[in-house]
């Protein structure tokens, strides 16, 4: 079902919720300013930044006449209201049984924190109101956290062998 995968490609490339992405309409995406206007997202509108892909991705879409949904339902003027099913067969396909569709947006939120984006620029990226919604999406790889302690190591030995403090 291309619908679903449009819509989970989305949900990657956005971070946006199943919600927003299951009830976008046309009429708020601005492809030529690379946004999409949410009118009413869990928190009020929001302005949803896109990249590249996600603006390729929306192009390659094809609008349906009389309905004004971006990722089509199988009911006319309707959109997709299942992506359950799709999600289960992708999950079994690749192995992860225990991931949920609530995950890409952790993923999305990861991935801008493994970048260098702080909470704040994430946590406006996602829509959040408060750091404490944000903070809990942000989950560290172990790649990054290594990093970290090796720059902090650095810095801290190399302080140390400068005042020739021994450990």
């Amino acid at each position: 079902m291309p619908e679903a995968v449009n819509a989970f490609q989305l949900l990657l490339l956005t971070g946006c919720r199943l919600r927003e992405i299951q009830r976008l309409k046309w009429e708020y995406v601005f492809l030529d300013e690379g946004v999409i206007r949410l009118p009413d997202s869990k928190n009020g509108a929001r302005t949803v930044q896109l990249g590249e892909s996600a603006v390729g991705l929306l192009k390659s879409i094809p609008m349906i006449a009389g309905n004004p949904y971006v990722i089509t339902g199988r009911k006319d003027g309707g959109h997709l209201t299942d992506l359950e099913k799709p999600w289960r067969r992708i999950r079994k396909d690749a192995g992860l049984e225990n991931v949920r569709i609530h995950d890409l947006r952790h993923s999305f939120a990861s991935d801008a924190l493994e970048l260098g984006e702080d909470l704040i620029m994430i946590g406006k990226l996602l829509g959040h109101r408060d750091l404490k919604s944000t903070a809990r999406y942000a989950h560290l790889k172990k790649e990054p956290i290594q990093r970290a302690v090796k720059g902090i190591d650095l810095k801290i030995s190399s302080a140390l062998a400068a005042t020739k403090l021994q450990l």
